[in-house]
């Protein structure tokens, strides 16, 4: 075990010991107590051990091109052979430790109360023996903070293991390790099973999540510092013979740093994970560190009136947790991801319908009634070997009543066409005529009806698109059918020929009653708009749904990604409008662009090393401009203006951000050519994730903007967002470094290297130093002089000459009073306009008052408008 990182510093440790084992699933079983502020229960790791120093980690993160076949996700494959997962592959052991198992046993920590506090300082006598008595014992670490263990158990599969003939047997994959042991064995080949049999993978993790604890000393000893849980097993030197499930039972703490407990709009009690710098670490014990890709599932119980929302590849509804007042809600995901995506919101929420938003409110409160509950046909762990038969999950029953209508049959159009309104209609008409599978009349054609019995894939978003010019042109056909991928097996939406052509997968919209009409406006009616743009330009959708919610006052960004779900801000609802000549709320459909821009960079797509933040945000910035441009179908002269602005802006704010922050904060790069390496076990740290003034910066946002820029300027635009879209093609389901799309970019355009920019080059200048670089200098003398920054500079000046008047400066007005006609202006011309105005001297109080009447400043920030009503 590797020294623990100084807790003085404002590095965060990442103490997952990656590369000697790794969590290939969770399933987590959860309560959330709003009386205590606290969410229980318990979390069951299924764990794989690395066959070398790194190696299993390694090809997780990204495995070599062609090494799996990516298969569709709903293709159940003809079972080939019976034989049982509890097979045992032969190999050969690989020693952990050269100490002897003969060592004396380690007393468990208590998992709460005075001891289990002072063992987290790292300097208590319990520490210090836990330090020196290991024995040379196997330590598993966690990262885990703010968290309450009372129990960690090594979990039984042998009941469950009795089903595995009804799978078939499978080949390890090619990192696995070997194992001797029969429990081992069965779960090393649960872990093996092929994506196309995901469903009833996901049956056998459920079942031995309920298993009974070892009986054979299945109490396990463990012990927690600050930042992580360390686990043993008692004569265990190896990760090859430590248990490969484990159960660990916990409780969050109420100052726990990855989630947030407050109180919505409407005053009512809800809690959500904020997107902390310590990850989900105080939400569950996990491998934070990126390598640690994994899936999971997900059970959630909560007061009856509330909703659920989280990472989830179906959408859910509730089912009755016995004779209690609370409701469960499961989720899943089938594609690995970081544990840090792992996303959570439980409250009041409503979702947004296209109704009359006056008459919502009452008609939400009457559905939000679940008295009438279904009884489930079995209880907590009594799921059987008939249920394990079904299909997953479709044999239990609903709330009665629920306003999530998510037929079995059909998911996808149930979720998404909520009682029909005229213009609802119209648009589905539309929508499905562009497809050919209706006639102009609005009648099925006969592929259509045929495609409806044979998938329900095809299925998409029923929501009007606002604008009938908007270009729906296919841009599948980009991936051939059965061309492998180059990540490792989960089903792959980038496969599917129905996920090929869905420019708008199913989406809605949640938030509190008080802002529905805000968000209808404002959210809903440009969703669907901002993701056919974003397949316009980037293709595939790499999630098959999307949530929205708007999230509580005081949320700590605009907005938040995750898989299958946005948090907005509702700073981003425009409680006013700044003139005809808007194309819709910019700062709205710009955000959630950005926010849809993460599907592919920053989830999909990850950054291997988290200190390079750039490669997530840098090309979401770039992006949300290209997709709310197309989104708004504006012409090129257009769009070019608007970059132009949009860029001087960023340069603005750039440029004061770096004459006002450490030169460290200011690296893209900042571990340099040790970018990506980790310790021997795996353990790394997270430079500055711990530094309170990068919380405010956006260096990675802006710099990384400005080189992508300075690189499509190379190339061409055009040509540079076609690269874009083949590199997410070739690199999806992967962690990358700068350096692959660098290099990438390099090979496709040669002539790159013969103008001088190099691999290294680039490094130098964009992610190895602080400042700016001189590109960014020339091209501000450039973008200072655009058509949009002109008329701005021409509004400015009518101000300066208002203030400098006797009506500007509050004296007696004089009967002819001249008049000033202002010329409308957009989100981002108003903006820089007050920026500048701003740089002045001195500015009237009178023309103060008058810029607030003109420009209704008060309602630009919906979020301030409301904490002035209250």
């Amino acid at each position: 075990m590797e020294p623990d990182q100084d807790p003085d510093t404002d590095d965060l440790p990442l103490r997952a010991n990656t590369n000697h084992i790794l969590v290939r699933h969770y399933v987590l079983d959860l309560t959330v107590h709003f009386d205590r502020k606290v969410i229980g229960g318990n979390v069951v790791l299924f764990l794989e051990p690395c066959s070398g120093s790194g190696t299993t980690a390694e090809d997780h993160a990204g495995a070599k091109e062609g090494a799996f076949q990516c298969r569709p996700r709903d293709v159940d494959e003809q079972e080939v052979s019976t034989k049982g997962l509890g097979e045992t592959p032969t190999g050969a052991k690989k020693s952990f430790s050269a100490r002897g198992r003969d060592t004396p046993e380690v007393r468990a920590l208590p998992g709460s109360g005075s001891a289990h506090t002072a063992a987290e300082s790292g300097s208590s006598p319990l520490s210090h023996s836990w330090e020196t008595n290991s024995g040379g014992e196997f330590t598993l670490l966690l990262d885990c903070c703010d968290l309450d263990v009372s129990k960690v158990e090594e979990v039984d599969v042998t009941s469950v293991s009795a089903t595995a003939s009804l799978l078939p047997h499978v080949a390890p994959r090619r990192s696995a390790v070997p194992s001797a042991n029969p429990k081992a064995a069965f779960i090393q080949n649960l872990i093996s099973v092929p994506s196309s049999r995901w469903r009833r993978q996901h049956q056998l993790f459920s079942l031995c999540s309920r298993a009974i604890g070892a009986r054979d000393g299945g109490s396990l000893h463990f012990h927690r510092d600050r930042w992580s849980l360390q686990v043993r097993k008692k004569g265990v030197v190896s990760p090859l013979d430590f248990p490969r499930v484990l159960r660990i039972c916990y409780e969050t703490r109420p100052t726990g740093g990855s989630v947030r407990w407050t109180r919505d709009q409407d005053n009512r009690v809800c809690v959500y994970t904020a997107g902390s710098p310590i990850n989900n670490r105080a939400l569950f014990p996990c491998q934070e560190p990126p390598v640690a890709m994994s899936t999971w599932q997900a059970a959630v119980r909560a007061p009856r009136e509330c909703v659920v929302l989280m990472s989830g590849e179906e959408t859910t509804v509730p089912v009755e947790d016995g004779g209690t007042r609370s409701l469960i809600w499961h989720y899943y995901v089938t594609m690995p991801m970081p544990a840090s995506t792992f996303t959570l919101a439980v409250g009041n929420w409503h979702q947004v319908t296209a109704e009359s938003p006056p008459t919502l409110e009452q008609g939400l409160r009457d559905q939000a009634d679940c008295s009438n509950v279904a009884k489930l046909g079995a209880g907590p762990g009594e799921l059987g070997e008939a249920d394990l038969m079904s299909g997953l999950g479709s044999s239990i029953s609903v709330v009665k009543g629920s306003p999530f209508k998510t037929g079995s049959s059909r998911p996808a159009a149930a979720f998404c066409r909520p009682q029909e309104s005229p213009a609802t209609r119209k648009a589905f008409i539309f929508s499905e005529w562009l497809e050919g599978n209706l006639d102009v009349a609005g009648n099925p054609l006969e592929r259509f009806c045929r495609d409806q019995t044979t998938s329900s894939d095809s299925a998409f978003s029923y929501s009007s698109f606002g604008d009938e010019r908007l270009s729906l042109t296919d841009q599948s056909g980009t991936v051939d059918d059965g061309m492998p991928c180059s990540h490792g097996d989960y089903p792959c939406r980038f496969t599917e020929r129905a996920a090929r052509t869905q420019r708008v997968i199913p989406h809605r919209v949640f938030g509190p009653v008080c802002l529905l009409q805000k968000a209808q406006m404002a959210v809903l009616d440009l969703l669907p708009r901002c993701l056919a743009a974003a397949y316009h330009v980037l293709g595939v959708h790499p999630f098959p749904r999307l949530d929205v919610l708007i999230v509580p006052a005081g949320f700590c960004s605009l907005g938040m990604a995750s898989p299958h779900i946005i948090f907005l801000s509702q700073s981003v609802l425009c409680a006013g409008t700044i003139g005809p000549g808007e194309e819709g709320p910019s700062l709205c459909g710009s955000r959630i662009c950005h926010e849809i821009a993460h599907s592919w960079f920053g989830l999909v797509i990850g950054a291997r090393d988290w200190t390079e933040e750039w490669i997530s945000e840098g090309f979401a910035t770039y992006l949300e401009d290209i997709i709310w441009a197309q989104a708004k179908q504006l012409s090129s002269q257009r769009t070019a203006d608007e970059f132009d602005l949009k860029a001087l802006l960023r340069w603005r704010r750039l440029s004061d951000e770096l004459q006002n922050s450490e030169e460290q904060l200011q690296i893209l790069r900042p571990h340099l050519e040790h970018t990506g390496q980790v310790g021997e076990s795996g353990s790394s740290t997270i430079k500055h994730a711990l530094n309170p003034d990068k919380t405010f910066m956006q260096v990675h946002y802006l710099k990384g903007y400005f080189l992508l820029r300075f690189l499509a300027s190379q190339v061409g635009e055009k040509s540079f967002v076609n690269f874009i879209r083949v590199f997410v093609e070739k690199y999806h389901g992967q962690l990358i470094l700068s350096q692959e799309f660098l290099q990438m970019l390099l090979v496709t355009f040669p002539n790159m290297e013969r103008k001088g920019l190099t691999l290294g080059a680039i490094y130098a200048d964009w992610l190895d130093r602080p400042g700016i670089p001189k590109w960014l200098y020339e091209r501000n003398a450039v973008w200072s002089e655009a058509r949009l920054v002109e008329e701005v500079k021409a509004e400015v000046g009518k101000w300066i000459l208002l203030s400098q008047s006797p009506q500007g400066k509050g004296r007696k007005r004089k009967r002819t009073e001249p008049v000033v006609n202002y010329k409308e202006v957009t989100s981002e011309q108003l903006v820089m306009l007050l920026e500048l105005l701003l740089e002045e001297e001195e500015l009237s109080a009178a023309t103060l008052e008058a810029l607030q009447r003109t420009y209704a400043l008060q309602n630009q920030d919906a979020e301030f408008a409301d904490s002035r009503r209250r």
